[in-house]
């Protein structure tokens, strides 16, 4: 292979199934396009966070159902 052959990728986006270069997106549409992959991301991030919120409930209110099943340890001083 030739060192003076370079290989250029264009990057694509795909909205409503139609690809779309973004060299050919105006400023606003990239201004769109990163806000949507932002939100993408956040979206994901708060899913991921939602699953360790519901984990952790879930372990706490075992703890505390558990709590319930335990029976009390009598005092020395009851007769």
């Amino acid at each position: 292979m030739d060192s003076k052959t370079e290989t250029k990728k264009t990057e694509t986006i795909s909205i409503n199934g139609k690809e779309h270069n973004l060299a050919d997106l105006n400023s606003e549409q990239v201004t769109l396009v990163n806000h949507v992959a932002d939100l993408d991301n956040k979206a994901r991030s708060i899913n991921f966070n939602l699953e360790q919120t519901l984990g952790a409930r879930n372990h706490f209110m075992s703890l505390l159902e558990s709590s319930f099943e335990e029976k009390p340890k009598e005092s020395k001083d009851k007769k």
